[in-house]
Formats: structure tokens, C-alpha cells, sequence
């Protein structure tokens, strides 16, 4: 089954940097768009960054400029530097298979994500 394991959340300074990872496993990684997601508390998930299978990148507003999205595709895993943190950025991260028709889901169920919180 499809399953989607992230890490690298942590406690950091507003300023900070974090590097969040993803491995994917149970479907074909390499040929599908890729999504990294957060949900705050209190509200709606929504998507941060995506990433082509040829490495085309697209960021929502809200981290152009300070995350940087990539992949490994013989890894099976997506990444997500994250730089010149804020505490609006504090949410549960995830990833998943970019769903075009709503970019604000993914097409498969979530795993646990990894949280970020930023906060002095």
C-alpha cells in the first residue's frame, strides 16, 4: 500500500532553518508530481511547494523565497529546506502525489507528517 513517512520536524528560532524529509513507497515515485502540505492548528491544510518528476518547482506565496522543494527519485524521497523561518510557518508538514484537480488534497491517504513548530 501507499505509504508516506516524514521527518525532520523540530522545535526552532524564529530565523531558523529546518530540512523535512519524505519517503514514498507503493506506487511509481519517479513519473508523479510531488507535494509538500501543512496544516496549522486550527485550520485548513494547504499546499507549500510541488515538484515535477523533472524537478519543476512552484511555491505557494507565503514561502517563495525561503523553502526550497526537491526530490530524489532512486531515493523515493522529497525534501523541503526551509529557511528564514516564522511562527506562522508552526503546522504539521506533509507530503503526498500532487492531486490536480484540488491542490489542497492529495491523491492519497496522509501519513503522520512531521511538526514545525518556530517559536522563541
Amino acid at each position: 500500500q501507499v505509504q508516506f513517512v516524514e521527518s525532520g520536524g523540530d522545535l526552532v528560532q524564529p530565523g531558523g532553518s529546518l530540512r523535512l524529509s519524505c519517503a514514498a513507497s507503493g506506487f511509481i515515485f519517479r513519473i508523479y508530481t510531488m507535494g509538500w502540505y501543512r496544516q496549522a492548528p486550527g485550520k485548513q491544510r494547504e499546499l507549500v511547494a510541488g515538484i515535477t518528476n523533472r524537478g519543476t518547482t512552484n511555491y505557494a506565496d507565503f514561502v517563495k523565497g525561503r523553502f526550497t522543494i526537491s526530490r530524489d527519485n532512486a531515493k523515493n524521497t522529497v525534501y523541503l529546506q526551509m529557511n528564514s523561518l516564522k511562527p506562522e510557518d508552526t503546522a504539521v508538514y506533509y507530503c503526498n502525489r500532487f492531486y490536480e484537480s484540488d491542490p489542497s488534497k492529495g491523491v492519497y491517504s496522509w501519513g503522520k507528517g512531521t511538526l514545525v513548530s518556530v517559536s522563541s
